[in-house]
């Protein structure tokens, strides 16, 4: 642009947010702590392009989950940002910035996904995707985007898994989208006495969801949710190679009419754990399961199964156990204790497990979501947990964790499972 028609709009970009703006790209997922400037920023990357693009009446649009949210989070900070352009005008009735070049910056609300349908866009900012249904991206959004390739921008705070996670999950796996996540710990923004203050005042999830940008720990009720949380935090779910030297533990939750899963685990010296992967599928029987851990390129150590693999089918008289050792397994067997004295035995070995990513995501949300029910009514949590689609999961980590036992030799550690 030539300097001469250069505007100063007034918009002073912190050092941060230049950075993050330079490592945008077509798609890109910000999440970040509150006070960030997250949507000052996005609101003049809106303007700038509303006054910038080439094409044709360029179409620009902030969307929140409400419309009155829209108008008063963005819309004063829309018009402050604008108001220096020569020609310039503003419609309050429809949330509407009109530029002289015909660009336009639109506000609207996602809770009507309907009513965005039709209109054509060239970029789009979604600011807090966790309160929206994902198909307001899916379904409306992205088509409104494709004959001009215009592009996209999700910031927010995570409240649980929800879309902002789905786009955030998507994000961090497409190498043509960007994924950033700014935590408060990290970017020195909130003045560190401040943040110190903050974190002695609020409950510790909602401290953890706000600043720390955690999609784990707003979740009521879960039982691993902060381990899990830290399990993030510290980089202990990522990429976790196989190593051939060491044996593959597996732990099994056998289900009859619904699922059963398997965690592939191995035990590294100095007592850390590496769960390398998980599987899970429903309505298959044994030799299944036996012809997928054939498939899989690990040298195998211990079976672990819970202790009703004794039980005997009526329809064949054989328990799942013979079975099993007629298909080549041999199982030990996990000590039949209280599920809380189980979900107590996880808590004590997750800060020592390092997941990967990828092979274990569905082990992972389970582990991250187990939960108690909450009764709103009587304002107590029950005292069991919830029997939903984390239920396998957990169940199967659960024998690993209390039919897992590890046996130190001077400075080695040996392991094995104890049959009950």
């Amino acid at each position: 642009m030539d300097q001469a028609n250069v505007i100063d709009t007034g918009f002073r970009p912190r050092p941060l947010q230049r950075e993050v703006n330079d490592q945008l790209k077509r798609f890109s997922v910000l999440i970040c702590h509150r006070r960030f400037g997250k949507t000052v920023n996005a609101v003049n990357l809106l303007n700038d392009g509303a006054m910038r693009c080439s094409l044709p009446a360029p179409r620009f649009a902030y969307i929140a989950p409400l419309r009155k949210q829209a108008k008063a989070v963005a819309w004063d900070y829309a018009k402050q940002y604008a108001a220096p352009v020569p020609g310039v005008e503003f419609n309050e009735g429809d949330l509407r910035i009109d530029y002289p070049n015909g660009g336009r910056v639109s506000l609207y609300g996602g809770n009507d996904p309907d009513s965005l349908r039709g209109i054509y866009l060239d970029g789009v900012v979604f600011d807090e995707v966790a309160q929206m249904p994902h198909r307001v991206w899916t379904e409306v959004i992205r088509p409104a985007l494709s004959d001009r390739k215009g592009w996209a921008l999700f910031i927010g705070t995570p409240q649980g898994k929800n879309a902002l996670y789905e786009v955030w999950d998507h994000a961090k796996r497409d190498p043509d989208w960007c994924a950033i996540m700014l935590r408060a710990s990290e970017t020195g923004i909130i003045d560190p006495k401040e943040l110190a203050a903050v974190k002695r005042e609020m409950d510790p999830d909602e401290y953890e969801q706000e600043f720390e940008c955690s999609f784990t720990a707003a979740i009521k009720g879960a039982y691993f949710g902060q381990l899990m949380a830290d399990a993030h935090r510290d980089g202990r779910i990522t990429n976790v190679p196989y190593d051939p030297i060491i044996p593959v533990h597996t732990a099994w939750d056998l289900g009859m009419s619904d699922s059963t899963a398997i965690w592939f685990v191995q035990a590294k010296p100095g007592g850390s754990f590496a769960v390398v992967d998980y599987y899970e599928a429903s309505g298959e029987g044994l030799d299944h399961y036996v012809k997928v851990l054939d498939d899989k390129p690990y040298k195998y150590g211990t079976h672990i199964a819970p202790h009703d693999i004794r039980v005997r089918e009526l329809g064949t008289g054989k328990s799942r156990l013979e079975v099993a050792r007629s298909l080549g397994i041999r199982f030990d067997i996990a000590p039949n204790i209280p599920i809380q004295d189980g979900i107590n035995g996880i808590r004590s070995i997750l800060p020592r497990c390092w997941f990967d990513e990828t092979r274990c995501a569905v082990g992972i949300d389970s582990l991250t979501h187990y939960r108690r029910a909450f009764n709103e009514q009587m304002g107590a949590f029950s005292p069991r947990p919830v029997h939903d689609w984390t239920s396998h999961a957990v169940d199967a980590f659960r024998y690993f964790a209390v039919g897992f036992k590890e046996r130190r030799t001077g400075n080695n550690t040996q392991t094995k499972c104890v049959e009950e």
